[in-house]
């Protein structure tokens, strides 16, 4: 996942940044109604569509954006997009990227507010080989570890946070796939757990060592939208996670009839490797926090020990976040009703 933009500038203004990003004479609404009475809503996604929008592409072909009363569109990302800029213009309602890139942009001064996540735990995970297996950070002594340069913040953040020296550990940068792993370059790589048409060319006796497992759990598929237009777009956004949380719940009980609602969707998508993986993703959406205040929840002091350890590690410039500046929970708790308690 990735987002496309350097927060760590000079400091921001909303109107600036959109004149930097190209957009600022692009203050189009889109958020009105069509035809038939129903909310247009386009959400900038900061990937490719895979997996993680199971539920949003389930909630579509099953009509329950429909019955919400929402005309979804949903915007793809990819490794060059900006997500930031079409929710700031008002282009698209809300984004959706990790919450650490929301932190981050948030501690420039760009006004985001997050209200509802995909997941409960990152997908991000290190991956090692029984040669020179790394299950736990320190592990990571006197090892090569190859990372994307977006990457290179989020090691150095795990290694002061594990009190482990940096000297120890030869980071190299690399590109965002695993042939350094394969080819004895590194004995280390970044990838996903829930790339697993990537992973298995390791065998079945790969190493995973989440981000969680690591000390730096976030959240991610992080929905979030411009602080100043939360007021004007809340009734829309509730609509929406109403109906995201009906598309979660439905592929949580139906997950192979999900998966194939899925593929018909997008043929791109290899339909084999995806049954395989839907076990995965259903565990990073759903969690003990899910099972006690349903899908899409973010906890309050979970998130304020995520602004801490991103502090922490230097990765507030301007400012350090404020909880209630950056997080609502108003759409969760009025979305209570339509969001599974799955875990």
């Amino acid at each position: 996942m990735n987002n496309g933009f350097d927060f760590h500038g000079e400091r921001i203004t909303r109107r600036g940044f959109l004149a930097a990003t190209g957009m600022g004479a692009a203050l189009v609404v889109v958020g009105t109604a069509d035809a038939q009475g129903r909310s247009a809503l386009r959400v900038q996604y900061d990937w490719l569509i895979d997996n993680a929008k199971i539920g949003e592409i389930v909630a579509l072909e099953r009509g329950f954006f429909k019955d919400e009363g929402i005309d979804l569109t949903i915007s793809p990302g990819g490794p060059n997009a900006q997500t930031v800029p079409p929710v700031l213009a008002n282009q698209a309602q809300a984004g959706q990227m990790g919450s650490n890139q929301i932190l981050a942009a948030y501690g420039e001064g760009i006004p985001l507010k997050m209200f509802a996540t995909t997941y409960q735990n990152a997908p991000l995970v290190y991956v090692s080989l029984p040669s020179a297996p790394v299950r736990k950070p320190a592990d990571l002594i006197g090892k090569k570890v190859a990372v994307t340069p977006n990457g290179r913040w989020l090691i150095n953040l795990m290694l002061t946070v594990n009190n482990i020296d940096a000297s120890k550990v030869d980071i190299v940068t690399a590109g965002a796939d695993l042939s350094p792993l394969l080819l004895g370059q590194a004995d280390v790589c970044v990838s996903f757990s829930t790339n697993t048409k990537a992973l298995s060319v390791l065998g079945p006796d790969r190493i995973l060592m989440s981000a969680r497992d690591a000390g730096i759990p976030y959240y991610t598929g992080t929905y979030f939208t411009s602080a100043e237009d939360y007021e004007n777009r809340k009734d829309s956004l509730k609509r929406f996670v109403r109906a995201v949380g009906k598309g979660w719940q439905w592929s949580y009980g139906n997950r192979r009839d999900a998966v194939n609602i899925m593929c018909d969707a997008y043929p791109n998508m290899d339909r084999d490797i995806e049954h395989q993986t839907i076990d995965t993703v259903m565990g990073l959406a759903f969690s003990e926090d899910t099972k006690a205040s349903g899908w899409g929840w973010i906890d309050r002091n979970r998130m304020q020990a995520e602004i801490d350890l991103f502090n922490k590690g230097g990765g507030f410039k301007k400012r350090v976040p404020d909880l209630d500046g950056v997080l609502t929970q108003e759409i969760l708790e009025q979305t209570a009703d339509a969001r599974p308690r799955l875990g």
